[in-house]
Parts: C-alpha cells; structure tokens; sequence
C-alpha cells in the first residue's frame, strides 16, 4: 500500500458499518427530548449489568468520575491512603488525590504491566483503606490475589476498568471481579477510543451490593434519594441520553468486535515474532552461556503477554523496543540510561510516522514522577519496572476496522525500520 495515513483508531469506519443503528438511537432520544435520566439510560445500565454478570450498574459521565464516586461512596477522606499503579493514566491517582487521600504506588509486573500483587503487602499500613489495580492495555489484573489480601487486610477494592471493559479473567467479565467478603466495585470508561466508546465523555460503575449501588446512584446525581432531597454530597456526574443511545447501538456489536481484536492482535504477533525477544528463551540462552554479555544486543520487541486465565481485549496493543540485556536488568537505570531508551524509542516511531502510522506511548512518565504528584515524595528509582517500561512501550494502531492491508503494511514498516536503529 501508499504511504496513506492510516487512523490509529479508526471511529469512522465504525460509525458508517453501525450508522442505521446509532442514528436510529439517537433520534429516538431526540424526538422523545428526554436528554437526561432518560429511557436509554435505564436501558444501558441493564444492558451493561447484563453483559458482565453485576447485580447493578449505573452510567456516568466519564471513566474518571466513575473512579471519583466509587472513592466518594467508599467514604475515602483526607488522611486516608489508596493503594494503586504508577503506570497508568493520572485519573487514577488524581481522583485519589482530589479527596485528600494519599495515593500509594506498588511497581508493577514487567510482563503484564499491572500492579504486582507480591509488593501490595508491604505497602499497606493503618491507613491503608483501599486497593485500586488497573486492568491496563486490557489486560486483567490478577483479582484473585489482590481481592484475598483485600480480605486478609479488612480493605476495599476498586477495580480500575477504564481500559478492560469485555476482558475475561478465570471466565469472568472484567468490572464484575469482585470476591464475597471484600467490598469491590468496578468502574470503566466509555472514552471514544476505549473498546466500546460512546461520541464524548462516559463511563459506568458496577458493583453487587444493593446499599452501595444505590448509595453510588445517589452520588452522582447531586446526592439525592428523591427529587430535592439530598443525604449526601454528590456531583453532577450523569451520562446523557444521547451517549447512553450510542452505546446500547454499539453494545449489539460487541462481541463481534471483540473477536475481531482477538485475531488481529494474534495477527499482530504472529507478524512481530521474528522481531520479538522471547523472555524464557532469553534467560535460558543466557543461563547455558554463562553471561549475558554475550547476547545479542540488536534492537527487539516485547510482545504483549497474556496469562493463559485471561482475555484481553487489547485497548491497545503495546510493544515494548528493547535490546536483550533489558530482561536481565535487576538495578534500577539512571536518567541517563532512560533517557537513551527513550530516544531510540523516539527515532522508530519518528520514521513510522514519517511513513503514515502513527503511534501513541501509554504511558512515557510514570505517575510518581509527575510534577502534580512530586509532594508525595517519590524519586527516580522507587519503582524501577515502571520506569524501565516507560521508556520502552508503544502503541501501533488497533481497533476492530483496522485490515489486514494495513496491518501487514505496520509489520513490514516497522520491521524495516527496526533495522535501522
């Protein structure tokens, strides 16, 4: 194929093989005028209940309220502290930080990129109230060990779904993850670009507890139980009609897209094998060898990992550009040693672009090193995996439209210029 920009998610194609739908959708809420509470709310929320097993789930206005209001229904308050990633996007830890609580970070895994449930303990201390893994790139956290900490420990969780709605986990739909005896709530985003995405801003909350349900429902239409009548301090964190309308369309479709990322992202892989860096074989090499001076140091890809327990559906789908020694790396790296992967990282994906395939990096500086979060007192090399993967990962283009002419012409790109580095 040309050089022809290709679309890194690629929302129009979508919208003209669903437009009967979506536009009959829309035009029901527009001829009924009930733009806000109205029927194609209730119809989402049972529709999305119904579609990852939940007692209850309510619509809201973005991923981000969704994670502010299950933190405001849990009772998080000034003083308190919430366990959760330093890689992801900021709304986790900022709606942390928006209620005066301390967000606390535990590295994560390097193969799955989410919190690694073998540090959570030592972070927790008397005012420890909350766990929130994020279930990144679409890739569900490991519930089951965070959920019997959570218990052993009399603490809440909040799983962070923003990017893993459809993923299964041990068969069971990401949001709905929950363990008896733990309080959990699950909260995704509904974010264009997210796996199903509406046209703006939204997001839902799951949750099986009735009296917390209705609490969340409350919170986020101004507190109130009846009209006028407000128990509690809540926010104006309603999803519209109009988006609700959208997403009951697309939500038909789903499933079928989400097979779609299965074969593409196998595809994908398939593709970048002679490129990757297999971690197994790797250490073996390097085992028999007797040092890992020795091993080749030509620039590889990791490919995404994913448990044999779990379905992702691939939110994106991330490469990490390494050399072989990067594995076998236990010290955390300096600044300088960061920023040099990142430059290499910067020059491959400068000539993607340059051919028309653009790119994104989720995420390029971890959150402890965020200026907006630097009074937490973290430094560079607190968590030496986050860091290490933020100046590897990249995103090539993904979503359920992208064919097979376009991703061939990605893999031979990017293979071709792989070899330039």
């Amino acid at each position: 194929m040309n050089t022809k920009r290709i679309e890194f998610i690629n929302l129009k194609a979508q919208y003209s093989a669903y437009k009967a739908d979506i536009d009959s959708h829309m035009a029901e809420v527009l001829e009924s005028s009930s733009y806000i509470l109205g029927k194609s709310v209730q119809e989402l929320e049972s529709n999305l209940a119904k579609f990852v097993g939940s007692a209850g789930a309510k619509a809201i206005s973005s991923g981000t309220d969704s994670l502010l209001v299950a933190l405001m229904a849990l009772g998080i308050t000034r003083g308190d502290e919430v366990i959760t990633t330093p890689f992801t996007f900021i709304a986790t830890a900022e709606m942390i930080a928006l209620l005066g609580a301390k967000p606390v970070f535990v590295d994560i895994d390097e193969r799955t990129y989410n919190i690694d449930p073998n540090k959570i303990e030592e972070a927790i201390t008397p005012q420890t109230k909350a766990i929130i893994p994020v279930s990144l790139y679409g890739l569900p956290a490991d519930m089951d060990r965070i959920n019997e900490i959570a218990k052993t420990h009399n603490l809440a969780v909040i799983e962070d779904a923003c990017q893993s709605f459809g993923a299964l986990y041990k068969g069971r739909k990401s949001c709905n993850l929950g363990k008896e005896g733990v309080v959990s709530i699950g909260v995704t985003s509904f974010f264009p670009s997210k796996p199903l995405g509406c046209y703006g801003d939204g997001g839902a909350i799951f949750c099986n507890d009735e009296e917390l349900d209705s609490k969340i429902a409350s919170i986020l239409n101004h507190g109130q139980i009846g009209r006028y009548v407000h128990k509690y301090i809540g926010l104006n964190a309603r999803l519209d009609s109009l988006q609700c309308a959208v997403l009951n369309a697309k939500l038909k479709y789903f499933e079928s897209e989400l097979a779609t990322r299965q074969e593409l992202a196998k595809r994908y892989n398939e593709g970048f094998a002679p490129l990757s860096l297999s971690e197994s074989a790797f250490l073996e090499s390097a085992q028999k060898s007797g040092a890992t001076q020795s091993a080749d140091s030509n620039p590889r890809l990791i490919l995404p990992f994913v448990p044999n327990n779990c379905v992702s559906v691939y939110a994106q789908y991330s490469l990490r550009l390494v050399d072989s020694h990067s594995l076998c790396e236990s010290a955390p790296l300096d600044e300088s040693a960061l920023k040099s992967r990142a430059q290499k990282r910067e020059t491959l994906l400068n000539a993607l672009n340059a051919q028309g395939i653009p790119t994104a990096v989720h995420y390029p500086i971890p959150l402890h090193l965020q200026e907006s979060l630097r009074y937490l007192d973290y430094k560079l090399g607190d968590f030496p995996v986050s860091e290490k993967v933020s100046s590897e990962i990249f995103s090539l283009p993904f979503s359920a439209f992208l064919t097979h002419e376009e991703q061939d012409y990605i893999i031979k790109t990017l293979d071709s210029q792989i070899h330039k580095l």
